[in-house]
Formats: structure tokens, C-alpha cells, sequence
């Protein structure tokens, strides 16, 4: 996609993260919805980690585009945990958490070790098992917080 990205009054909008990282860039881009607070309170663990800030973090729930990156519809970002890793490929679901984890050196032991095949499908298995559940899990989650500061 070259040139500025457009909104629909046809003024220039924030431009996309690239399909792969330029030299000097964050190499991993992690596309979350910061909406979600239990979403939120799992990306702000992994922002405090060691590495961290070798991570592009990206808040889909704050992009006002429908591409919120080459590939990627901000629907799509918002509804499945997306990552493009070091080499552009943009992954999803349990794989996607394991190109994070790889990508944190505190946490790079969980991704070797849900690299293993075996593994591998256990983590899109339950990652896709999880996903109907997450709606509730929100509403629980933000009332908890909510009790909590009280």
C-alpha cells in the first residue's frame, strides 16, 4: 500500500505499520484490543517484561480505519489476537502468543516450548475455545475491576 492512507472526507489518516519492519524498527507488531479490559490487563504484563519495548504495540480498538494494517481489518483485530512477527507474516490465535512470547526474552522458554507441534495445537486449540467465552469473561473482568476500585 503506498502513499497516506485515507479516511473518508479524503484527508490523510495515520499511516499503516508495514507489511514487514524497516531496519531500526520495533520487529514485532502486536495488534490488541484495548477496549477489552481483560485484553488490556494481559498486553499491559506483557509491556512490563523485559524486551518490551522492542514491541510495537498497537491499539486496534483506538484506529478509526477499516485496514488497521496490510492484511488486516480492524474487525478481524478486534475479534482474534493478531501479531506480525520479525519476518511480516502477520499469525493469529495461539500461534500469535507464541511469536509474542518468542519475541520477550523473559518469555522466549514458552515460545520455544509452544513451538512443538504437539503443543502448538493445544494452545489454537484452546485459544479457539476460549474466544466464545471471552465476551462474558469481559463483562466479569470489567466488573471485578470496577469492585475493586471502589
Amino acid at each position: 500500500m503506498n502513499g497516506s492512507p485515507r479516511t473518508e472526507g479524503g484527508a490523510a489518516a495515520e499511516p499503516l505499520p508495514p507489511a514487514a519492519p524497516a531496519a531500526g524498527e520495533p520487529t514485532v507488531v502486536v495488534f490488541y484490543d484495548g477496549a477489552c479490559p481483560l485484553c488490556s490487563a494481559e498486553i499491559d504484563f506483557y509491556r512490563r517484561r523485559r524486551g518490551a519495548d522492542g514491541v510495537c504495540w498497537l491499539d486496534v480498538s483506538q484506529s478509526t480505519q477499516d485496514e488497521v494494517a496490510p492484511g488486516l481489518t480492524r474487525e478481524s483485530a478486534l475479534n482474534r489476537f493478531h501479531v506480525r512477527d520479525a519476518d511480516g507474516r502477520l499469525i493469529s490465535g495461539g500461534a500469535a502468543f507464541v511469536a509474542l512470547w518468542s519475541a520477550l526474552p523473559g518469555l522466549g522458554w514458552l515460545g520455544s516450548l509452544f513451538r512443538w507441534r504437539p503443543l502448538a495445537v493445544l494452545i489454537d486449540f484452546a485459544y479457539n475455545r476460549f474466544l466464545p467465552w471471552r465476551p462474558a469473561l469481559q463483562r466479569w473482568f470489567a466488573g471485578a475491576s470496577e469492585t475493586r476500585s471502589r
